[in-house]
Order: C-alpha cells, then structure tokens, then sequence
C-alpha cells in the first residue's frame, strides 16, 4: 500500500495494468456502459437523494450518452489501433466504402468528443491521506488500508454513484465491485469539485491496451463517439452489427439496493457534503490538493474523528 505522501494515480504504475488482461476478454457488455437518472423506474426511489448532484457534473457526456456502437468499427479500430511515443497518439483505421480511412486519437480529441471539463495541467492522482479523509467522510465503513474499496460499503445513495463512475469510466472488463486507486480519485473529484484529468486516464489505458498487445474492446462506446466524430457518414447496420451494451436499468438498481451477508448495508446515516450537498461548493484546495474538506467544515465534530482515524 502506498505511504500517506504519494500519490493514487495510474499513469506511474504501468506495470500495475492487471496482467489477466493479456489472455483478454475480447468484449464485456458492461463495460464502458451508462448511468440513468430516470426517476420514474421503479427502484429508483431509494437512489434519487443523490441524482440531483449527479445531474450537475461536468462529464455528463461520458457518463449517460447512449451512443450506438458497432462491432465491426470497434474490431477494425483495435486491431489496426497503433501508438506512436514521440508524438504521443494513437493511430488507427475506419472503413468508409471499403477504403481505410486513418484517424488520430489525441487528448484533444477526447476532451472535445468526452466534452471533459478538464485541461493538460489537471492532475491524474491525489495524496491518499486525502482521498482517503473524503472515503470516510462518506461513510466508508471497513479498514483503510486495503488497496480497493469496495463499492458495498458504500450506503445506497453513494453506491449508485460510483457504480455509475466505475462502469463508464473503468478500463477494466469486470471487478465492479470495487474502486481502484484511480477511481477514488475520479470520485473525491466528483465530490470536492475539483479539477481532473479524465481525458489522461482514457487515453493511458488505450495506450496501454496497445502497448500490452492486449487490444480487447475497451472503451467501445467512447472509441465509437470519436470514430463518427470524425466520420458521420460511417455505414451502420442496427440489425447485424450493433454492439449491445448492458445499460443501467431497473434491474441494475434492484441489485444495488441489495448487500451481502458479509458486507451488510452500513447503519450510520451519512450526510452528503461538498458538491453533493452545494452546487456552489468550491475545491477546499485547489493548490496543494491536501485538503477534504475546506476552513468551516473543519469545525464540525466527524472532522476530529477523521483525522484520528488517519492519524
């Protein structure tokens, strides 16, 4: 586990890319998929405190468009998908009438296909000590120390919402259950308001899934966004090519309103805060990055608590 001064962040840890990946899951329907705020599901009911804050976040884009996708573009851009170094692009190919046409993923084109809210100077990591202090202001409920977290200690409200963050935004195919370090990140993100650098972590987990000759489908909903950005006129057979993916849904809600014998649904009622709780919430530290929770918040008596808890 890293010390309580470095730093969560996946873009110096290449080696950590889960080597299971190389005998490759081609596809995993719930992967990359979307979050719903449809109020009128009829499990929705117990998750709907929250959809007001998930409403207002800036990656609506990547994480509720339902974007058409397409098995034989996905297949075609993986497999002839390159990585240039020098230039720090990827390289790939379409098929527009039976001619290979060449697009360029750079971060540029991510953040304006993903509509990211970030820039190049936002970071792709956080200290631990303070993710960890915006965990247990959320009610994480088992130790600290173990390296994932897992989204069943979570109450309902926030297990909606890194399930929502973990299935569109993960590289992973599977592991659901819980957040790797990156994906704290995103979440304390999310929730202090603060800025991140959505586009880098995309892009490095497409670099890696070329440089590990892993070339599974990953991403597929975001790599078709930005093929029919570059090409509207792409041919698209709905009827024997259509990529399903497993979309949140009423079925999805019934099960994360449940928890397991061995991970019972936490007692304590957790307040929101940050930008959950204020749409004019600002990042408590937007400098240094140290900080859960900003000047007046750290009056409040569960603040004492942390701080022994991270002592």
């Amino acid at each position: 586990m890293f010390s309580s001064h470095e730093m969560f962040t996946p873009l110096e840890m290449a080696n950590s890319f889960e080597s299971h990946f190389a005998s490759i899951v081609e596809f995993d329907p719930s992967h990359n998929i979307c979050c719903v705020y449809d109020e009128k599901l009829p499990n929705m009911d117990v998750f709907k405190d929250i959809l007001e804050f998930m409403k207002r976040l800036l990656i609506q884009k990547a994480l509720t468009n339902q974007h058409s996708d397409f098995r034989s573009h996905i297949a075609h851009f993986w497999k002839n998908a390159t990585y240039d170094e020098e230039s720090d692009v990827i390289t790939s190919s379409v098929s527009l009438d039976g001619e290979d046409k060449t697009i360029i993923i750079t971060g540029q084109l991510i953040r304006e296909v993903l509509d990211f809210p970030d820039d190049e100077n936002s970071p792709t990591g956080f200290l631990e000590r303070m993710v960890k202090g915006c965990m247990l202001r959320m009610g994480y409920t088992v130790p600290l120390n173990n390296a994932n977290y897992l989204k069943a200690c979570f109450t309902k409200p926030y297990k909606f919402f890194i399930h929502s963050v973990v299935h569109a935004l993960s590289h992973r195919k599977g592991g659901y259950d819980v957040m790797k370090d990156y994906q704290m990140c995103m979440v304390t993100a999310l929730v202090l308001n603060k800025m991140y650098n959505f586009l880098r972590i995309v892009f490095h987990y497409m670099k890696e899934n070329i440089t590990f000759k892993s070339r599974s489908w990953m991403y597929p909903r975001f790599v078709q966004m930005m093929l029919d950005h570059a090409y509207p006129d792409l041919v698209k057979d709905e009827d024997n090519d259509l990529l399903v993916l497993n979309h949140m849904d009423n079925e999805t809600l019934i099960i994360l309103s449940k928890y397991h014998k061995h991970w019972p649904e936490p007692k304590t009622k957790i307040e929101f805060f940050g930008f959950i709780k204020d749409a004019d919430y600002e990042d408590p530290d937007p400098v240094n990055h140290l900080k859960w929770r900003n000047d007046e918040e750290m009056k409040e008596k569960s603040a004492a608590d942390e701080l022994t808890k991270l002592a």
